[in-house]
């Protein structure tokens, strides 16, 4: 059974009616509580009447009301349940919960519970019903502005292309987005609770975030460098700022854009602007040595036809060999410079050619007494490759990473893994590591640290490597060796 009553009200009212529903199975009780929000003079009320606990149920989840007034006895039911079920059941709109007698345990219960007033019958009257809708159709109203509002910024912040997060004034993590989360490599609830400084990999950022924090409060742009779970570096831009929310609890609001690609990007070109550069040079320094080259052993061979002497011979035999030693050597260094895709690319198995590699330089290993071992997947991981090529710039690699480890103290491990649709190749040394002031030059053509070297293996790997579609990165300390990452694409 539903009652409604329809209140006329003087013309100087706000005639917006508010519908409401009291929840009552005493029929006087509801008589006398709709009088005294029909006394309220200032409001267009439209009053509706349900006793029993589904009825009203039915009609809070429909949403058709502003404010619901709930008694606590419903018969086999509490008020108490029926607000608990209809807040369970999304309910936005205010719950009042009225009760015969004051109890303070039960106020508390249905505080806690969600809702937006507790009022005793007997101390009920026109001034605090009046009071009591007002508060909570503003408070009401307020929290719905509040939730679009965090509706409208959680999408952004779960669908920002950005790692987006909040954390305490530690940077321990608070809330992060799905981003962030594929970031770092764990899941958005491990995330939680785990430090951002633990993930830095320049352990001295984090003396440089916390001054910047505590001096002026936050952080722009800062380039910083991060661990993911899986052990990979990400270069990232970070921004971070102090905020306070409501009841000035104190957080931190932070972004990372991940800047990987682009600084791989960067380091590619300026990697393919030397060698180009340097190839030019190359090619140029070749004609123009060749040409008298081809001067000279035209001469040495009219010479030895000629009855000069042994001496002459000699000379001659001294002349010819350093001869072919330049022709040779201008050979090497035109086949370090050049990129192109000479021969068909087959499918081949990275495992396999690495396995021909390390039977290669076996006697190097054993030799120096470095220890070895080799990690691969169940899977051959299939790449286009141009097998010889290949071999030789994994060779070079490695014997590089022989030569830097001291003996019977080496460990060389090399390793074939997956990652977001490539088959990378590790191949790590705990030698002498490279120092920042040679790495920016690894792979140029004729830079060496040896004191024999050329200069042209690494350039010649990187010329494979790139005719392959592949890339090579390098992660190096003075302490603890190399390692050389070189990713393919999957065939």
């Amino acid at each position: 059974m539903t009652n409604k009553i329809v209140e006329e009200v003087p013309n100087n009212t706000d005639l917006t009616p508010i519908r409401v529903l009291i929840v009552d199975d005493d029929e006087e009780d509801f008589f006398i509580t709709s009088e005294f929000i029909r006394n309220i003079k200032t409001k267009n009320f439209i009053i509706d009447w349900s006793y029993s606990y589904q009825d009203a149920l039915d009609r809070i989840c429909s949403a058709g009301y502003d404010i619901y007034f709930i008694d606590y006895y419903l018969g086999a039911h509490t008020g108490l349940e029926l607000l608990k079920e209809a807040i369970a059941r999304q309910c936005e709109q205010p719950l009042i919960l009225l009760t015969g007698m004051g109890n303070p345990r039960i106020d508390v219960e249905a505080m806690q519970a969600g809702a937006f007033d507790y009022l005793v019958k007997l101390e009920l009257n026109t001034e605090k019903i009046e009071r009591t809708i007002r508060y909570a159709i503003e408070r009401a109203t307020t929290l719905k502005i509040l939730k679009a509002k965090e509706k409208k910024f959680r999408n952004v912040f779960e669908q920002s292309r950005d790692a987006v997060f909040l954390t305490d004034p530690e940077l321990r993590f608070k809330d992060v987005n799905l981003i962030s989360a594929e970031l770092f490599g764990y899941g958005q609830d491990e995330l939680i609770g785990m430090s951002l400084y633990d993930f830095l990999v320049n352990k001295d950022e984090k003396r440089s975030i916390q001054e910047n924090l505590k001096r002026i409060g936050h952080v722009e742009d800062k380039e910083v460098e991060i661990m993911s779970k899986s052990l990979e570096k990400i270069s990232c831009i970070i921004s971070l700022s102090i905020e306070k929310d409501g009841e000035d609890y104190i957080y931190v609001q932070g972004i990372l854009h991940d800047i990987t690609n682009l600084k791989n990007s960067e380091k590619i070109t300026l990697q393919a602007e030397k060698l180009g550069a340097a190839n030019r040079l190359v090619r140029t320094l070749a004609h123009e040595v060749r040409n008298p080259l081809n001067n000279i052993n035209l001469s040495i061979d009219q010479l030895l036809q000629e009855n000069g002497g042994e001496i002459t011979q000699l000379y001659l035999d001294i002349i010819r060999r350093n001869s072919k030693r330049i022709n040779d050597l201008i050979s090497q260094l035109l086949d370090s410079s050049s990129y192109q895709e000479e021969n068909a690319l087959e499918r081949k198995a990275l495992q396999a050619i690495l396995d021909e590699c390390i039977s290669t330089i076996m006697d190097r290993i054993l030799l120096k007494k470095v220890n070895w071992k080799v990690i691969y997947p169940d899977e051959p991981a299939y790449i286009m490759a141009d097998p010889p090529k290949l071999k030789i710039a994994f060779t070079n690699i490695i014997i590089n990473a022989i030569e830097a480890m001291k003996e019977e103290q080496g460990q060389l491990d090399i390793s074939v893994s997956i990652q977001n649709g490539h088959h990378l190749v590790y191949i790590k040394d705990n030698g002498s590591g490279i120092s920042p002031e040679n790495l920016p030059h690894l792979f140029e053509p004729y830079f060496t640290f040896k004191r024999n070297g050329l200069g042209i293996g690494l350039a010649t790997t990187l010329n494979i490597i790139r005719s392959h579609k592949g890339s090579i990165d390098v992660q190096t300390s003075l302490e603890n060796g190399s390692t050389f990452i070189l990713k393919f694409e999957r065939a």
